[in-house]
């Protein structure tokens, strides 16, 4: 991934996990990997386990950041998320998967962030 991306994204990243502590989201572990693919963070709130995509765009032209979560990404998140409950023991635990939608102005300054819940839940 360009340099320039990776530095977007750990940003946009690092403005989610304070944007949820806001609002008492409890982080338990971030960039989580596996052989099923990685999530940007997996988050407590409340009993729900959250597992968050974090997507950060410069502008709109290219659309707004949740339209990148597509029906194929929703997929392997679910499929890490499976993964982290089973590593973890956490089996049986209600859980889903949250978006947080952040775009910048041209100035590199927050313009917009969104939480979105639930968009997929097991």
């Amino acid at each position: 991934m360009p340099h320039a991306r990776r530095r977007l994204g750990d940003r946009g990243e690092h403005l989610a996990e304070a944007f949820l502590a806001g609002r008492g989201y409890r982080a338990l572990a971030r960039n989580y990997r596996c052989p099923a693919g990685e999530v940007d963070l997996v988050c407590r709130d409340g009993g729900t386990l959250a597992f968050i995509e974090v997507k950060t765009r410069r502008g709109t032209a290219f659309g707004v950041p949740e339209e990148a979560v597509t029906p194929t990404k929703v997929a392997h998140l679910a499929a890490v998320a499976n993964h982290y409950m089973a590593a973890c023991g956490l089996e049986g635990e209600p859980w889903r998967i949250d978006v947080v939608a952040i775009q910048l102005d041209t100035s590199g300054y927050v313009a917009d962030i969104r939480l979105i819940c639930g968009v997929g839940e097991w």
